[in-house]
């Protein structure tokens, strides 16, 4: 099981990876809260998914989130470091994402 600290340490890797690829993948028109919920921690992080940015990432949940990612430590730090396919996680119930339908095809230009 990973710990808070390298939870909070893949949310900033993955931030700075997106704001590496914005310029090159395009403008994402994308402007949303996220939720992280860590299941087997029992912590939460939120942020704001702007622009291709994953922006503000703080501690804490964010009940009124539009896009909730729900997973378990070891399982969020894979999808980060890109060892665990979220299509599959997804499929496979190791990971969760609620969002509406228009906002989760959007999110697959992230990835």
């Amino acid at each position: 099981m990973a710990s808070v600290d390298e939870c909070r340490q893949a949310l900033h890797d993955l931030a700075a990876r997106l704001d590496a690829n914005a310029e090159t993948r395009g403008k994402l028109d994308l402007d949303r809260t996220l939720a992280c919920r860590v299941t087997d921690l029992g912590t939460a992080f939120h942020a704001r998914l702007t622009g291709g940015r994953l922006v503000d990432i703080t501690d804490g949940d964010d009940p009124k989130a539009k896009i909730a990612l729900t997973a378990a430590s070891d399982d969020l730090i894979a999808l980060v470091t890109g060892k665990l396919d979220v299509t599959k996680a997804v499929a496979s119930r190791q990971v969760s994402i609620k969002a509406n339908p228009f906002d989760l095809l959007k999110l697959r230009k992230l990835l």
